[in-house]
């Protein structure tokens, strides 16, 4: 690790321990469960609010970050159920087993509790940050180890407690993309509440660092989410963009079928979906910008394009008009790809949940997660700007911080 990322990051954990001091002391009473319920029940929710400070900071500090184990860095922000609009002044709450596996308990330790009637507690490994003006906080911890009985792979529990009416309720466990009990029956029961809450990894030679944002309200049964009223189509922000294998017309893997997200790695993607409303002029329109971006940023954002008209489809007629287009646009990073149907099941384009009545579809994702979609977008300069601080925008704090490894 360079002397950058090594000052960056010493100055980083300074200013947390720094905020961990001041936010141990001068416990609080319980506070109330408000009285609009959302999300169900969870297990021992009363637990929530116990040892909670009388005062919160967006950086926390947990009991065992200087008692060994994997130090670790949870960092994200906190959006709106439209996934764009930070959200400030959101409590969030977590706890997680030791490396041990278990929910070690400890009488010392302040923010430790009793066990209940059942014998459980959430250990003392747990706090509480609050989210800031911009959405934005930290929590320092270790990596968890996983249950003796290995039956589910390791996991962090969060809750969350917005400013407002609405009950505390329970998001996706932050789970470990390189968790070898994250297979695909586990992965497959993820409710992405709040967002997928699978992690991937940031290496330094001190510290994991995982990105997690929140979306307030998303997937959460009994949340008043106000209708848009545009257009339906794609995957939420905060989710995860899923693997699917579109056919190569044109661009560095013609002639192959390729994960788009699979294939990228950790940096930005982006996929202009367009199927039977597309207009040509526009696609032209957007891939000339796309491609001007893409050779711009270089290896920080990988552009495919994904034709799913499914109207009088051939095979040989689309990679034959992908392929013109290509050469025409004269195409040299942007992926030229298409599907037979935003329905079909061969390619996994269904994943996507395209609305083939849109005119287009752009997913931004990062890290496999979503970070921002566009339906219908039109191509002007005006837009083509609103893309590019949304790129900028959703980088995250160690996008471009030289040293880093992906897990």
């Amino acid at each position: 690790m360079n002397s950058m990322t090594t000052s960056l990051l010493s100055l980083i954990i300074g200013l947390s321990l720094s905020s961990c001091n001041a936010q141990q002391g001068n416990q609080a009473q319980s506070l109330p469960t408000q009285s609009t319920p959302v999300g169900g029940n969870f297990e021992n929710s009363s637990y929530t609010y116990y040892g909670i400070p009388a005062v919160l900071t967006s950086v926390d500090t947990s009991a065992g970050y200087n008692e060994g184990g994997q130090k670790l860095l949870i960092t994200g922000k906190v959006y709106q159920s439209d996934g764009k609009t930070p959200a400030p002044d959101v409590i969030i709450y977590y706890y997680h087993t030791a490396p041990s596996g278990r929910y070690e308990h400890r009488v010392s330790e302040p923010r430790s509790m009793p066990p209940n009637e059942k014998g459980q507690t959430h250990g003392y490994l747990r706090g509480w940050v609050k989210s800031d003006q911009n959405g934005s906080y930290k929590i320092y911890t270790i990596r968890p180890g996983v249950y003796p009985t290995r039956d589910e792979p390791a996991h962090i529990h969060l809750t969350v407690k917005e400013p407002n009416h609405l009950s505390e309720y329970y998001l996706d466990d932050i789970v470990f993309d390189d968790d070898k009990l994250l297979n695909s029956a586990a992965r497959k029961k993820l409710k992405n509440r709040g967002g997928s809450g699978i992690v991937r990894l940031l290496v330094t030679d001190s510290i994991h660092i995982a990105e997690k944002d929140i979306i307030l309200g998303l997937n959460i049964p009994g949340y008043p989410i106000k209708e848009s009223g545009s257009i339906a189509s794609g995957l939420n922000i905060g989710e995860d963009q899923p693997s699917f294998i579109p056919y190569h017309a044109y661009g560095p893997d013609k002639g192959k079928r390729t994960c788009p997200v699979c294939k990228y790695g950790r940096y930005h993607g982006l996929i202009l979906f367009t199927g039977n409303k597309a207009s040509w002029d526009d696609i032209k329109k957007w891939l000339i910008f796309l491609e001007k971006e893409s050779v711009k940023r270089e290896k920080y954002l990988k552009v495919y394009f994904v034709y799913g008209n499914s109207n009088n489809y051939s095979r040989s007629d689309r990679e034959l008009q992908l392929e013109q287009l290509g050469k025409e646009l004269n195409i040299q990073n942007t992926a030229l790809t298409y599907v037979p149907s935003f329905d079909d099941e061969s390619t996994e384009a269904n994943l996507n949940k395209i609305n083939p009545e849109a005119e287009s579809t752009i997913i931004l994702y990062k890290n496999r997660r979503i970070v921002d979609k566009y339906i219908n977008l039109k191509p002007t300069p005006e837009n083509f700007e609103l893309l590019t601080k949304a790129m900028e925008n959703t980088k995250g704090e160690f996008f471009y911080l030289p040293g880093m490894e992906h897990d």
